[in-house]
C-alpha cells in the first residue's frame, strides 16, 4: 500500500506544505481556463482599481471644501462650493459603486472555485481505498471538508480583492504625503504600518493553536453528533438519551474552553491593534497642527491628512482580522491538501483494460490475505465459481468470508496468489469495468434518503420507470410499493429506516437485478432476517440469480443446499468442500454445524408453537 494512504489527513505539514497547498488549490482559480471567467477576473481588477483610485482621490475634494468655508483674514467668506462638495458625495458613492461591482462580478468565480475543490476533494474520497475510510469518521471528515473547501473561496477574494487594494492605497497615500508634505508625514505612517503589521502577524501566528484546537473539538462533536443520530433506534431501544447528551456535552465543553482561549487571545491583539493605530494617528495629526500653527499648512491639509490616515487605518484594521481569518484557512485547508496528496491504495494498472467478459468464472487461486500482517485473514484459498454456476461458503463469524466479497471487488488488494474473471487477474483490468460485472445484495442492505424508485435505479441510472417496475417485479416487491400511497415515490428515510429489513432486502435485489450484472454475490443477505422472511425471500434471491455466476456467503445453511458447491471456511482456509448431500454424508464441519442448526430450529418453532 502506498504510505501517503496510512497518513492522517488534516496532520499539520509545517508552513512549507501549507503554503504549497494554498498555491496548489488556491492561485491557478485566479486565472481560470474559460474565456468567461477571465473576462470576469479582468472587469473585477478594473473596478478595483477604479475604486481604490476615486477613494485616494475623495480627501482632496473634502479639503477643497474646508479652504473654501474656512475664514481668512481680508479674505471675505466664499460661498458654499457647492461643485467640491457635489464632487466629494460623487467621489464617495463612486467608490463604493466600484466595489459593489467587483464583488458582483468576482462572485461566479469565487463560487466556480469552490465547486471544483469541492468536486475535486469528494472525488478524490472515493478514489481511496476501503481500509482508508474503514479508520475514519464521516461526519467529522464532512465537517472538515466543507470548512476547507470555504477557505479556498475566501482566500481566493482575499489575494485579489483585499491585500491587492490595502496594498496599492498604502502605495498611493506614501506617494501623496512626500509628494505634498514633510517626510515625517509619510515615515510615521510607514512605520506605524509596519508595527501594527508586525504585531498582528505575530500575535496571530501565536493564536493559531487556539483555533487548530477549536476544529479538533468541532470535528469530535461533529462526527459524535452524527454517530448518535445515525443510530437513533440504537440509543433509544437502550434508553441512552442522557449517555448520548453527557457525550456530546464533554466535546462541547472542550470546545467551550478552547474558545474562550480564542476569544482571549482576539480581545488581546483587537486591543494591541487599536493601541497602535491610536498613537500613529495621533502623531500624524500633531505634526498637521503644528504645520497649520506655523502657517505652513492650511486645516484643510489638517483634515485631508485625517481622512487619508482613516481611509487607510479602516482597511488596515480590517487587514488584521483578514490575516487571522487567512491563518484559520490556511488550519482549515490542512485535512483538505493532505487529503488530496494521499495517493489510493487501490489503483488501476498501467496499462489497465476493461473486463472481457465470457460467461463469467470466477476463480481464486491459492490466495493469501491479510489486513495486518500479524495476522493473516485468508491462507491458501482455491475454489472456482463455472460460469453460470452458485458457490457457497459457510463458517464460523471471522472466518473470512466477507473478506473473499472485499477481495473479488478489489476493495482491498490480494498478499498472495491471484483472484481472476474468466481467466483475467482482476488486478489487470480497470476497476470500474470489474464492479460493472459484479451485482452485490449485501447483509445490511444501504439505501439512501430518497424514493423507492431511486434507490432500485441507483444501479442504472436512467434507467426508465417501467424497467425499475420490471426489477421490483422479480425481487418480489412490486405490490407493496404499488400499495403505498405515494407509490415508488415514497422516500424510504435515512438508510431506510422507514422500511423494514424485508422490504429493504427486496429493494437490494431489485437493485442487482436492474443492474443485471453476470456475477452476484449474496453476502448474508438474509441472515438478519427472521425465518418467515428469509423463507419469503428466497424465491425471489433465486430469481435475481438465475443463469449468473454466483457467490453465496451465508450463516444460515438452509440457504444453501441447492448450491452447486458448498465450501467451509475455518481460520482463513477452506477445511470442506462439496455438495450439502455429500457434506452431511462425511459427518465433518458442516454436518455439525447443521445439526446446530436443525436444533435450534426446532427449538424455536417449539417454542413459536
Amino acid at each position: 500500500m502506498q504510505t501517503g494512504e496510512r497518513g492522517v489527513a488534516g496532520q499539520p505539514a509545517g508552513e512549507s506544505g501549507t503554503y504549497r497547498r494554498l498555491v496548489q488549490l488556491v492561485l491557478p482559480h485566479l486565472w481560470p481556463r474559460e474565456p468567461r471567467l477571465r473576462a470576469m477576473v479582468v472587469l473585477a481588477a478594473i473596478a478595483m482599481v477604479a475604486g481604490k483610485l476615486v477613494t485616494v482621490a475623495t480627501p482632496f475634494a473634502l479639503k477643497g471644501v474646508v479652504d473654501a468655508l474656512a475664514p481668512r483674514e481680508g479674505v471675505p467668506l466664499e460661498a458654499v462650493p457647492l461643485a467640491l462638495l457635489l464632487a466629494y458625495g460623487a467621489a464617495r458613492l463612486g467608490g463604493t459603486l466600484f466595489n459593489e461591482l467587483r464583488d458582483a462580478v468576482f462572485a461566479r468565480v469565487a463560487e466556480r472555485a469552490g465547486r471544483r475543490v469541492a468536486l475535486r476533494a469528494y472525488e478524490h474520497l472515493f478514489a481511496l481505498s476501503l481500509r482508508w475510510h474503514l479508520e475514519r469518521r464521516t461526519g467529522e471528515l464532512a465537517r472538515a471538508i466543507g470548512r476547507g473547501v470555504q477557505a479556498v473561496g475566501f482566500m481566493l477574494h482575499t489575494a485579489l480583492f483585499t491585500m491587492g487594494p490595502v496594498i496599492l492605497e498604502l502605495a498611493l497615500v506614501l506617494g501623496i504625503l512626500l509628494w505634498r508634505y514633510p517626510p515625517s508625514f509619510a515615515i510615521v505612517t510607514l512605520v506605524t504600518v509596519a508595527v501594527y503589521a508586525a504585531f498582528t502577524i505575530a500575535t496571530t501566528e501565536w493564536r493559531t493553536r487556539f483555533r487548530r484546537e477549536m476544529n479538533e473539538k468541532d470535528n469530535e462533536f461533529s462526527a459524535q453528533a452524527v454517530d448518535g443520530l445515525i443510530n437513533y433506534e440504537i440509543v433509544k431501544a437502550f434508553g441512552n438519551e442522557a449517555f448520548e447528551a453527557r457525550r456530546l456535552d464533554r466535546s462541547l465543553a472542550a470546545y467551550e474552553d478552547a474558545a474562550v482561549k480564542s476569544q482571549a487571545s482576539l480581545s488581546f491583539l483587537n486591543a494591541g491593534q487599536a493601541a497602535i493605530i491610536a498613537v500613529g494617528v495621533t502623531a500624524v495629526m500633531t505634526l498637521a497642527a503644528r504645520g497649520v500653527v506655523a502657517g505652513e499648512l492650511t486645516v484643510g491639509d489638517v483634515v485631508l491628512v485625517n481622512a487619508f490616515l482613516l481611509q487607510l487605518y479602516l482597511p488596515l484594521n480590517f487587514l488584521g482580522v483578514l490575516y487571522r481569518e487567512l491563518r484559520q484557512s490556511l488550519t482549515d485547508l490542512e485535512l483538505v491538501g493532505g487529503l488530496l496528496e494521499l495517493e489510493p491504495e487501490i489503483r488501476d494498472a498501467p496499462d489497465a483494460r476493461p473486463l472481457r467478459l465470457a460467461g463469467g468464472e470466477v476463480r481464486f487461486e491459492r490466495v493469501r490475505f491479510a489486513y495486518d500482517p500479524r495476522r493473516p485473514i485468508l491462507e491458501d484459498v482455491s475454489f472456482t465459481i463455472p460460469a453460470g454456476r452458485k458457490v457457497a461458503i459457510v463458517g464460523a463469524s471471522g472466518a473470512g468470508k466477507s473478506t473473499i466479497v472485499r477481495l473479488l471487488f478489489r476493495f482491498f488488494e490480494v498478499t498472495g496468489g491471484a483472484v481472476l474473471i474468466d481467466g483475467q487477474d482482476v488486478r489487470s483490468v480497470s476497476q470500474a469495468s470489474l464492479r460493472a460485472a459484479i451485482g452485490l445484495v449485501p447483509q445490511d442492505t444501504v439505501l439512501f434518503n430518497d424514493t423507492i424508485a431511486a434507490n432500485i435505479g441507483y444501479a442504472r441510472p436512467g434507467a426508465s420507470r417501467a424497467e425499475i417496475e420490471a426489477a421490483a417485479k422479480v425481487a418480489q416487491i412490486h405490490d407493496f410499493v404499488a400499495s403505498l400511497p405515494q407509490g415508488y415515490e415514497t422516500v424510504v428515510g435515512e438508510r431506510g429506516l422507514k422500511l423494514s429489513g424485508g422490504e429493504k432486502q427486496r429493494v437490494a435485489i431489485a437493485r442487482v437485478v436492474l443492474k443485471n450484472p453476470p456475477i452476484l454475490v449474496l453476502d448474508e443477505a438474509t441472515s438478519a432476517l427472521d425465518t418467515l422472511t428469509e423463507r419469503q425471500l428466497q424465491a425471489a434471491l433465486e430469481d435475481a440469480a438465475r443463469g449468473r455466476t454466483t457467490l453465496v456467503i451465508a450463516h444460515r445453511l438452509s440457504t444453501v443446499v441447492d448450491a452447486d458447491e458448498i465450501l467451509v471456511l475455518e481460520g482463513g482456509r477452506i477445511v470442506e468442500r462439496g455438495r450439502h448431500e455429500q457434506l452431511l454424508a462425511r459427518r465433518g464441519r458442516y454436518a455439525a454445524l447443521w445439526a446446530r442448526q436443525h436444533e435450534t430450529a426446532l427449538a424455536e418453532a417449539a417454542e413459536a408453537g
